[in-house]
């Protein structure tokens, strides 16, 4: 009997992962088990190394489906996110995302279809990865323009969450619409264009108030 598993990540330990799992049955998913890290890096920790993550690798077996709100929870660098889904492909396992309905598995022998299929997965690994260097750099810089001055006004407290920063991020990298994110996250449309319009400075105000 064939299974499908949610995997979900949140790199803080105060982050929600309820909303992963109500975002993917709300996109018709029927998730029979979710397996999730809490307060893990997807930069500096491989799937694999991760405390839950590795136990997929014990779990999926040929014919079930692993389905993630996007690429970046398995990983945000380039190689690991690639091999990883190379790898659950080769055991006969699908990929199935939340945001864009995107399915990978290795069944396809099309060497059309595989080029696409790998062209797809090496573009979304290279996108999560450089989000996540987009997103240091704007942690890094926060950190810098309050260093020493552990008073200084920091402005209005981000009405968004971390994760729904990156999930705004995410969708927004899919082509998704303001009103479709809004949906997912429950965010205004007007702070949704504002994330759009300048991420570096949404990213920095959340780093200025430690989020």
């Amino acid at each position: 009997m064939t299974q499908t598993i949610l995997y979900a990540r949140v790199s803080t330990l105060d982050q929600d992962l309820t909303h992963q799992r109500t975002h993917a049955e709300k996109a018709g998913f029927h998730i029979d088990e979710v397996v999730a890290d809490h307060g893990v890096s997807g930069v500096s920790t491989r799937l694999a190394e991760r405390t839950e993550g590795k136990r997929l690798f014990d779990m999926l077996r040929r014919g079930d489906t692993l389905v993630v709100r996007w690429v970046d929870r398995l990983g945000r660098n380039y190689e690991d996110v690639t091999e990883t889904i190379r790898l659950f492909m080769k055991k006969g396992v699908i990929i199935r995302t939340v945001i864009n309905n995107m399915t990978f598995d290795g069944s396809t022998t099309d060497p059309t279809q595989m080029a696409v299929r790998d062209a797809l997965i090496a573009f979304m690994a290279a996108t999560a990865q450089a989000q996540a260097e987009a997103t240091k750099e704007a942690q890094r810089a926060g950190i810098e323009a309050n260093k020493g001055n552990a008073d200084k006004y920091r402005g209005k407290k981000p009405s968004y969450s971390r994760d729904q920063f990156n999930t705004v991020v995410d969708m927004i990298g899919a082509g998704q619409g303001a009103s479709a994110i809004s949906k997912a996250t429950g965010l205004t449309r007007q702070t949704i264009l504002r994330i759009r319009d300048d991420q570096a400075a949404s990213e920095a105000a959340l780093a200025k108030w430690g989020i």
